[in-house]
C-alpha cells in the first residue's frame, strides 16, 4: 500500500467516525483501549494500553488518529491505561466468542470466495447461538460481525463476568465436545426386576437438551438414512461401519423399522447392538454439532475484542452488531457497507484482477486505472488489491 493510497483511507475512515455515532460498551472508563494506525510496510503496531473515561474521549481519540482497526477490552479494570497487565487491577471480563472463517473445517481461505466464507461463518454462528442460548440459557447475546472474516459474540452478564481462565476453558470444552462419550450422554435408570426378569440400568439420550439431544438428533438422521433406502442398502451402510459385522447389521436393519418409534423417544435398549451403533455416532454428532470457535479468544481474560461501529482497515466494512432476530437476513457484503461511502465513485488502480462480492451486485474487475463507486475502492484498497490514483481534474471540480 503506497503513500496516497494510506493518506486516503485514513482520511475517509476519518471521515467516517466524524459522521457515525458509535454504541459504546459499558463500563468504557474501565476498559482498556487500543488501535492501529496506517504505517508504513507490512508490519503492523498496535498501540494499547490507552484509557479513556468519557464517549466524548472516545470521539476524540478517533477524530484524530482515524485508525485502521479499533478494540477494547473484553475485561475492565481498576487502572486500564497501566502499562502491565499486573497492574491494571483485573474486576472481570466479558465472556467473548470469535469465529472465524479460517478456522472453520473445510473452508480454505486461500481458495475459498468470500462471500461462501462469510456464509458458512453464519452457519457456524447458530451452532454457537445454539449452544449459548439453549444450553447456558443466555439471553440475547451480543452478535457482532467482525467487519472480515467472521462473527463475535459478547455475553456481559455479571453472573459469568468473574470467570476465571479454568471455567472459561471448560466452556470452551463443553461447546467443542471434548469428552463427550457414552457415560456422559446416556442416562440410567435402575428397572427392578419381576418375574422371570432381572434388575437391569435401563439406559436412554435426553431428547430434551445438552450433548444428549445433539447425539440424538444424529442417531434419528442416521436412522431415518437406513430406513429410506430399504433393509439390503441399510445392511450395506452399515457394514462400511468398523466393527458391525453382517449378523450385528442385519439385526441393526431390523431395528432401525421394528423400534423406530422407541429410538425416537430417545430409549437406546432396544438391543445391545444399538450401543455400537450409537458409539460411531457420537463422533458423527460432535463433528457436526461443534461450534468452531477460537479458543484461545474465550479463554483469555485480558482479550483485546473490535470496537462495534469501528471500521475494519483489512475490508472497510463497519464492525456490525446485528440481533438475534435479524441474522437470517442479515448479508455482511451489503449490510455492513458503511453509508458514508456509498454516494461517490472514486479512480483507482487495480493491481489484482478478480471478483469482488461486496455490494448488492457482485464484478469482476481488471488490472488497471479504473472507476467504481467508493465502497468498492476502499474495499479493492483494503485488501491490497488497488492504490489510489488522482482524481481526473474534471471530477475534482
Amino acid at each position: 500500500m503506497n503513500e496516497r493510497t494510506r493518506n486516503y483511507l485514513r482520511g475517509r475512515f476519518g471521515d467516517h467516525y466524524r459522521r457515525s455515532e458509535l454504541p459504546v460498551p459499558p463500563a468504557l472508563a474501565d476498559r482498556e483501549w487500543g488501535y492501529i494506525p496506517w504505517t508504513a510496510g507490512p508490519e503492523t503496531t498496535m498501540v494499547r494500553h490507552q484509557a479513556l473515561a468519557t464517549p466524548r474521549d472516545l470521539e476524540i481519540m478517533l477524530d484524530n488518529e482515524r485508525p485502521r482497526h479499533v478494540y477494547h477490552s473484553a475485561a475492565t479494570y481498576a487502572e486500564p491505561g497501566a502499562g502491565v497487565m499486573g497492574a491494571k487491577g483485573w474486576r472481570g471480563a466479558d465472556l467473548v466468542f470469535d469465529l472465524d472463517a479460517d478456522h472453520l473445517p473445510g473452508i480454505d481461505p486461500e481458495t475459498e470466495p468470500y462471500a461462501r466464507m462469510l456464509e458458512a461463518c453464519k452457519e457456524e454462528l447458530q451452532s454457537l447461538l445454539d449452544f449459548l442460548c439453549a444450553d447456558f440459557g443466555f439471553e440475547e447475546p451480543m452478535i457482532v460481525f467482525s467487519g472480515g472474516r467472521g462473527y463475535h459474540v459478547h455475553v456481559r452478564r455479571e453472573d459469568v463476568r468473574k470467570l476465571e481462565r479454568d471455567a472459561r476453558r471448560d466452556v470452551v470444552d463443553y461447546i467443542k465436545g471434548h469428552g463427550v462419550d457414552l457415560d456422559t450422554v446416556l442416562s440410567r435408570e435402575y428397572v427392578a426386576g419381576s418375574g422371570r426378569t432381572t434388575p437391569a440400568d435401563k439406559r436412554t439420550l435426553d431428547t430434551t437438551g445438552g450433548w444428549s439431544r445433539r447425539v440424538h438428533q444424529t442417531l434419528m438422521a442416521f436412522i431415518e438414512e437406513l430406513n429410506e433406502g430399504g433393509p439390503d442398502a441399510a445392511e450395506q451402510r452399515l457394514l462400511e461401519i468398523e466393527g458391525i459385522g453382517s449378523q450385528r447389521a442385519a439385526r441393526l436393519s431390523e431395528l432401525a423399522t421394528t423400534h423406530y418409534d422407541e429410538l425416537a423417544a430417545g430409549n437406546i435398549d432396544v438391543h445391545p447392538a444399538m450401543m455400537t451403533l450409537l458409539d460411531v455416532v457420537i463422533d458423527q454428532a460432535v463433528e457436526h454439532h461443534q461450534a468452531a470457535i477460537d479458543e484461545p479468544v474465550t479463554t483469555d481474560v485480558h482479550r483485546l475484542i473490535r470496537l462495534p461501529g469501528s471500521l475494519h482497515g483489512g475490508t472497510g466494512l463497519v464492525v456490525t452488531p446485528v440481533r438475534i432476530d435479524e441474522l437470517a437476513g442479515f448479508d455482511p457484503l451489503v449490510d455492513a457497507i458503511p453509508s458514508s461511502f456509498t454516494d461517490q465513485r472514486i479512480t483507482v488502480e487495480i493491481t489484482e484482477s478478480g471478483p469482488v462480492e461486496v455490494g448488492e451486485t457482485p464484478r469482476m474487475v481488471e488490472a488497471g486505472v479504473t472507476t467504481v463507486p467508493e465502497y468498492v475502492g476502499i474495499f479493492l484498497m483494503c485488501r491490497g488489491r488497488a492504490e489510489k490514483t488522482r482524481e481526473p481534474a474534471a471530477s475534482r471540480g
